[in-house]
């Protein structure tokens, strides 16, 4: 039987899920395979701006919009580390590509691009990242803690962070608010 693999897939967290790390949340899958799997939270703002990440690496935004462009957690592990989901895939130095056109950058010279107004068209700052060791993340599937869904660029880039949880379950006909918190097995 070929495996499924969930890459370019948002996980959402069903009601039901209490680990405060994940609850309400939205998960974009940026890696998944045998050896397990790596995603970024984009529905978590920290209280940190660009700017901020920016002034540790000796580099200013020229622009300030961009300067207070809000930086979000993406997960509990490594959370000194930055990722920029982006889009277009761009030519960057680490850059794992997800689906057609979204890319997944931790190399510097993303953000001294962004900073320099000369970066991605779109783009989403987040420190840290969620991960799953070979089956975990199948396992919690099967225990019903997550629903997946097609990752949607509209959502990760357009849609207000406070809707996105929502919104991500109606793009496969979900309405979270008719799930209980306790779904039973049958």
């Amino acid at each position: 039987m070929a495996q499924d693999f969930l890459t370019n897939q948002f996980l959402v967290a069903m009601p039901s899920l209490e680990d405060p790390n994940f609850r309400e949340s939205v998960t974009f899958i940026c890696e998944h395979n045998a050896h397990g799997a790596l995603g970024i939270i984009i529905n978590r703002p920290m209280n940190v701006v660009l700017d901020d990440i920016l002034k540790q690496l000796d580099l200013k935004a020229e622009s300030p919009a961009m300067g207070a462009t809000p930086v979000f957690l993406g997960g509990p592990v490594q959370p000194e580390r930055g990722f920029v989901i982006h889009e277009p895939q761009g030519d960057w130095q680490a850059t794992l590509k997800v689906g057609e056109n979204i890319g997944v950058t931790t190399s510097r010279d993303v953000l001294a691009a962004l900073a320099g107004g000369n970066g991605p068209k779109r783009s989403f700052v987040a420190l840290g990242y969620a991960g799953w060791s070979p089956g975990q993340l199948e396992e919690e599937i099967k225990s019903n803690s997550w629903l997946s869904a097609p990752a949607d660029a509209a959502i990760i880039f357009d849609t207000p962070v406070e809707q996105r949880w929502q919104a991500a379950a109606r793009s496969i006909g979900v309405d979270l608010s008719l799930l209980s918190g306790d779904a039973g097995h049958a």
